[in-house]
């Protein structure tokens, strides 16, 4: 393996770590120690890695937002209709949920609740790019195709996100009589309504 490759495996590995102990003990509460400690690795050596904690930070949110954004471009890609690839997305939100909750627990609890720590490098939407871009593309192909109403992206993006992260955090607070799968179909056909021309 060359050192280039051994390099990215490494990364790779400090983000899954941190990214887990982030979502679980929250962001002021994980020091580069705790994340060194966990890798079994030096705190110097892993400041060759990242510079700071905030710029890991920032490095995790683009990384769960590129990781997301990946599987929602196969959806976009195929030639569903809106009402099918709406649900592909409510799928891949709700699995994502069950199978990987670090990922959506890092946007809710770190993201969205430190904001500071995200001014500098990642204003606006500019880490959660790769999500974001995927739900435009959706949003703008299923306008063009006449089978969801032309309106403002954030009027429509906002009632998208609000029943998936809602949902999600229903989960994360153990509300849900049932699992977050069973209600795939019943919030897959709210969206579309709400959302249909």
């Amino acid at each position: 393996m060359k050192i280039a490759e051994k390099k990215a495996l490494k990364r790779e590995s400090i983000i899954q770590t941190a990214l887990q102990l982030f979502s679980t003990n929250g962001f002021h509460k994980t020091t580069i120690p705790d994340i060194a400690t966990k890798l079994q690795m030096s705190v110097g050596n892993l400041y060759n890695y990242f510079s700071s904690k905030d710029i890991l930070a920032q490095e995790i949110i683009k990384y769960t937002s590129e990781a997301l954004g990946e599987k929602i471009r196969m959806v976009n890609m195929s030639e569903a209709t809106a009402e099918d690839k709406i649900h592909q997305i409510v799928t891949i939100y709700f699995t994502m949920a069950e199978e990987k909750p670090e990922m959506i627990e890092y946007f809710l609890r770190v993201y969205l609740s430190n904001r500071e720590v995200f001014s500098d490098g990642c204003e606006g939407m500019v880490c959660v790019s790769g999500f974001i871009t995927e739900i435009m593309i959706f949003f703008d192909d299923c306008v063009a195709s006449e089978e969801l109403r032309n309106q403002d992206f954030f009027s429509a993006f906002g009632l998208f996100m609000g029943y998936l992260g809602g949902m999600v955090f229903l989960k994360g607070e153990h509300v849900l009589p049932k699992e977050i799968a069973f209600y795939i179909d019943d919030i897959s056909r709210n969206i579309y309504n709400a959302l249909k021309a």
